[in-house]
């Protein structure tokens, strides 16, 4: 659990608030993820919107609640707990209710969290080369060294190298873009574990077994994200999409993935335009 230590914290007001905080961003997938959650349990919290276009995630007030600047950050009454699948695992535990861990299967969802969380940065890759298209590079040197210098910089107490890995990946997305081979390597390994879990489909109707799980709710985000990219789920993994549709269709779901009317115009046209330069995600990695 990635619970953060009082010393790794500078923002100290967030040590006195009560009940459930979230930090979080309507389209960051990772914010999705405990949205679906917080829905599924029906749990009341505070909204704390963190716009990660204007970098607001790379502010001193924010950098001092979570110093590796990421979304979503929980604050559960004065504790707070970063990394998306802790959080989930934190609140279930929190929370039992509407259960989202099988039984007895606590260890092994836990493992296959860390594979899907793995894939975090392939999916941002695959985002920001098929989905986003920014005007200017997302982070310029001045947000990198203020990501670098602000906040504790420590995580339970030592110096967090997490932090290096998202300046490493956000200079090198500013100097060389994301290349055709790096988009390929990213979806070859989606492409590994959406086969694995169509075939865990074939028994069960969700993929650890016959209950909705934290797995589900993870996976439902990932998957969602790289159909708006242009994952040719629907050829590639037939079961998995169907699978998909029935798990949008859900209350809980649906609304938390679903995208803003004018936001779908603007990537309805980046699709197109990747169609007519036959640049789209399935050109490049799927071809026919």
């Amino acid at each position: 659990m990635v619970k953060l230590l009082k010393e790794d914290i500078r923002t100290k007001e967030v040590l006195d608030w009560k009940g459930l905080h979230l930090f979080h961003m309507p389209l960051s997938s990772c914010s999705q993820k405990l949205r679906i959650f917080l829905n599924i349990k029906g749990l009341e919290w505070q909204s704390h919107v963190i716009n990660l276009l204007k970098n607001e995630n790379l502010t001193p007030y924010f950098l001092g609640i979570n110093p590796r600047g990421l979304v979503p950050t929980l604050v559960d009454n004065g504790d707070v707990h970063i990394e998306s699948n802790d959080i989930l695992v934190h609140l279930e535990n929190r929370f039992p209710e509407i259960p989202l861990i099988p039984s007895g299967k606590a260890t092994h969802l836990k493992d296959l969290l860390k594979d899907e969380d793995d894939l975090h940065l392939d999916l941002r890759a695959l985002s920001f080369r098929f989905l986003f298209t920014p005007p200017a590079p997302p982070k310029n040197n001045s947000d990198l060294e203020s990501y670098a210098n602000t906040g504790s910089g420590t995580v339970g107490g030592v110096k967090d190298t997490h932090i290096d890995r998202e300046i490493n990946f956000w200079k090198e997305l500013s100097l060389h873009g994301i290349t055709d081979q790096i988009a390929r390597n990213a979806a070859k390994k989606f492409f590994t574990k959406f086969t694995e879990i169509e075939t865990q489909l074939m028994n069960s109707p969700y993929i650890m077994g016959d209950d909705f799980s934290l797995l589900d709710i993870a996976w439902v985000v990932y998957i969602e994200r790289l159909l708006l990219a242009g994952y040719p789920l629907k050829r590639l993994h037939p079961r998995l999409y169907n699978w998909q549709e029935e798990q949008r269709a859900r209350p809980e779901v649906g609304p938390e993935i679903a995208l803003p009317a004018d936001m779908a115009d603007i990537l309805k046209e980046r699709q197109q335009a990747l169609v007519e330069q036959k640049q789209t995600l399935e050109d490049i990695c799927f071809p026919l």
